[in-house]
């Protein structure tokens, strides 16, 4: 059957008005032959209970084109129109509403339009300039309606400004496949239509048109909730199996780094995170009390008491701590520390993966394979024993895609400001990524400007315009925590790291302690600690990094990684480095950064971490055309070696010891009875970076105490230079020199008079030491400064300093 126009009408109780529209469209049709040849009328029922479908028999009597397709029951717009368009046969089809809020004759101009532009689709758009609307709706429904394009517009299909007008013209052969590739009924159906033109690369032209509203709309308040609904699922189907798959495995593969730490929540704690454990679930447990009495979020005095924590100076990371505070009121710090680790990691490989999928390669598994690289490699891993801040990276992919769609120049003004919301969640899950994030995009964009100075100079313009927007947006939201930060109460200026926080040159090119061919022994000495082994990508990869950027070197794309991710290897050897296996010490490109303004407090190892995302991308890269290619041997070879390279820096499973217990004296809250408010409890050592057992003692058991010191970013000096831990006293320096060496140090009245004076500046209230290593010095060190030996409660020595016959009463 050939038939050049089909025209498909929903119909739900339209006895009204569908036998005007009925006959003004064959009117209209029959007016012109040579122009629309033989077409066809589908009238389709959507279980009217008037006589809509009576009407349309009539009608169909008289005119042999009109034909009646009826549904079963009233299950919505989507189900009528999929009913029509899969019913027809004609070369095109237009879809119309019954009431011809359009009317009929503006199917001419999508008609000239869709030849013109030699499009797949010509639709009506009451939001085009030159459009004419004749009689507005009400002030409420056009807002509903603008705001709700802007939502589907954002979520489904940019850059179509009117999606819900009742008025289009297809192609017939690729309406058919957009319908019955549809699944909803309602009115989300032409959302789902034209995303499906979209994803399948078919032009679709927004035409201006004649429109007027029409008594008797069949869109009731609650089909915009619905219609809200029906985008999300719209959402959710646009997942494709592999997708999911994906994710998936990136949450497995999470879960099994962890397992040793979900086995044991209560006792677990990660081996290799130093302090950092107890300081983040102290972190997380301070930020949900603070949310919960609706206090003051940027500062405590639970921790270096009396004068407090900055906790927007330290990495609290409100992005996380905040929305999981439930979590942490209700099941407690650790849980949050171990969700924060797992799904953290998780979801930015799966940002990662979106973004390699959705920009640079066809195959999901070559996306999946350069993603998981870039959220799993060995700095990551590191950091995934103590740093969650460096670890929840999600926002960067997306940052970077808003970033690219500025240079694209089509919706600048939207894209800057979500880029300008983008980069303040990310000020609150972490400063120093975004800040290592920043300079490898310059690095990027720098390089890609070079190999390609066209492209560079089209997207300068709407990149600039649009960085601006996306500055005016966060700037005003980041002004006062920021400015807390750098000059409130307990800020600082800078933390110094020395001249040896620099990466070795064997560093990128060994194996780290936590990767399946690493080994403590090999990769301890070249870095920090083990939460700060920043590069150990392993020589084999280094070495497939090099062939495939040989390999593909036409590409634009490769050169700019290529530089991107020496220059950052550069750049984290430090101000100064040594040639490996000599003397000879050479000046490092990090000196012209290390002193400059937030670049003095980076430790500059981690530099090299921008390296990951560049091989994870080249990975991808590399992958995806070894799977298309037809050459079987290059393909098996080549992803032979790509195995190779990736199998010695697979991550092992996290190890976990078993933690100290909380004592009784805190656990049954005897401490009461030794502080008042106002007063501090004094643990021997007293927290710091090295031993912050006490931090885990406030979070574990509600934060009903303060202690003096603690393990946190603060100030030291006149000059506030930043430095870990509370400012250091000659008592505290006291206990942690006897705990590390065992030895008790002479003890006379000088030292028992600055104890006092000490004490005094902690307002301590009580003195405790745990069972620890080196105990019996420790023991007797306090003894000889207070003068008398400890009480035995709860499972600690206590000694009770505001006892009025004590010498070193706090408030004498």
């Amino acid at each position: 059957m050939s038939v050049d126009l089909s025209v498909v009408v929903p119909a739900y109780n339209e006895e009204g008005r569908l036998r005007p529209t009925l006959d003004a469209i064959c009117a209209h049709l029959r007016a012109d032959p040579g122009r629309w040849g033989e077409w066809e009328l589908i009238v389709v029922d959507d279980g009217s209970t008037d006589a809509t479908a009576t009407i349309a028999k009539e009608a169909a009597a008289e005119e042999p084109r009109i034909q009646l397709v009826s549904g079963d029951g009233n299950r919505g717009k989507g189900s009528a129109l999929r009913l029509g368009v899969l019913a027809s046969y004609g070369r095109l089809v237009l879809i119309t509403d019954a009431d011809l809020a359009t009317p009929i004759e503006e199917l001419d101009r999508l008609d000239k339009e869709l030849a013109a532009e030699d499009s797949a689709a010509a639709i009506g758009s009451r939001a085009h300039p030159d459009s004419r609307i004749e009689v507005h709706q009400r002030r409420t429904r056009e807002w509903l309606g603008r705001m709700g394009n802007r939502l589907i517009r954002a979520v489904a299909v940019p850059g179509i400004h009117d999606t819900q007008c009742g008025f289009k013209l297809l192609d017939g052969d690729k309406a058919r496949a957009a319908f019955a590739d549809s699944r909803l009924d309602g009115w989300g159906i032409d959302v789902e239509v034209l995303r499906f033109f979209r994803r399948s690369g078919w032009p679709v032209t927004e035409v201006p048109v004649r429109w007027s509203h029409q008594a008797g709309s069949k869109v009731r308040p609650l089909d915009y909730g619905r219609v809200l609904l029906e985008l999300l699922r719209l959402r959710a189907r646009a997942l494709r199996p592999v997708d999911l798959a994906v994710v998936g495995l990136f949450v497995l593969a999470s879960v099994l780094l962890y397992k040793n730490l979900w086995a044991d929540l209560d006792r677990g704690y990660l081996a290799d995170s130093g302090q950092d454990q107890n300081q983040w679930e102290w972190f997380f447990a301070v930020t949900a009390d603070n949310v919960a009495h609706l206090r003051n979020p940027l500062f405590t005095t639970l921790q270096g008491f009396p004068d407090g924590v900055n906790l927007m100076a330290n990495t609290v990371m409100f992005g996380v701590s905040i929305p999981l505070a439930p979590v942490t009121l209700l099941l407690g710090p650790t849980v949050t520390w171990a969700l924060a680790l797992t799904l953290g990691l998780a979801a930015t490989a799966s940002a990662w993966y979106w973004l390699i999928a959705r920009r640079l390669v066809s195959n999901r598994w070559a996306a999946a394979l350069g993603a998981a690289f870039a959220a799993f490699a060995p700095p990551m891993i590191s950091h995934g024993n103590a740093h969650p801040n460096f670890l929840v990276l999600f926002m960067i992919p997306l940052i970077i895609d808003r970033a690219l769609r500025l240079c694209e120049g089509r919706n600048v003004v939207r894209d800057g400001v979500l880029l300008g919301l983008f980069a303040t969640y990310q000020v609150f899950l972490g400063e120093e990524p975004l800040l290592l994030a920043s300079v490898g995009m310059l690095l990027f964009a720098l390089s890609y400007a070079l190999a390609r100075p066209d492209v560079a100079q089209a997207a300068r313009r709407p990149l600039l315009r649009g960085l601006a927007v996306a500055a005016a947006v966060c700037l005003p939201l980041i002004a006062f925590p920021l400015g807390w930060q750098f000059f409130g109460p307990q800020s600082y200026k800078s933390v110094l790291h020395g001249d040896n926080a620099g990466n070795s040159p064997l560093a990128l090119l060994e194996f780290a302690g936590r990767s399946l061919a690493g080994s403590d022994q090999v990769a301890d000495p070249l870095a920090l600690n083990r939460t700060e082994q920043n590069a150990f990508y392993g020589w084999p990869l280094v070495a497939l990094a090099a062939a495939m950027v040989v390999r593909l070197w036409r590409l634009a794309l490769v050169k700019a990684l290529a530089f991107t991710g020496l220059a950052a290897a550069f750049l984290s050897l430090g101000p100064k480095f040594r040639i490996p296996y000599t003397d000879i010490l050479l000046t490092g490109p990090w000196r012209v950064l290390a002193h400059q303004p937030l670049f003095e407090s980076v430790i500059e190892s981690r530099v090299a971490m921008i390296c990951a995302p560049v091989l994870g991308v080249l990975i991808a890269l590399a992958a995806d055309r070894l799977v298309a290619s037809r050459d079987r041997v290059n393909q098996v070879v080549g992803l032979a070696a790509v195995a190779a390279a990736l199998l010695p820096v697979l991550p092992t499973p996290y190890p976990v010891r078993e933690r100290p217990q909380v004592p009784e004296f805190i656990t049954q809250g005897i401490y009461r009875s030794y502080v008042s408010k106002g007063e501090s409890v004094v643990t021997v050592p007293l927290p710091n970076p090295g031993s912050a057992e006490a931090l885990h003692w406030q979070s574990a058991t509600g934060l009903g105490f303060r202690v003096a010191g603690g393990y946190f970013n603060g100030p030291w000096g006149p000059d506030r230079i930043g430095i870990y831990g509370a400012t250091p006293r000659h008592t505290s320096n006291l206990f942690s020199e006897v705990r590390n060496t065992g030895r008790v140090p002479t003890i006379g009245p000088n030292w028992q008079a600055q104890a006092r004076y000490d004490l005094a500046a902690w307002k301590a209230g009580v003195v405790v030491l745990e069972p620890q290593y080196n105990e019996a010095a420790l023991y007797a060190t306090v003894e000889k400064l207070l003068g008398r030996p400890g009480k035995r409660v709860g499972g600690v020595w206590v000694w009770d300093v505001r006892d009025p016959k004590d010498p070193v009463r706090t408030d004498s």
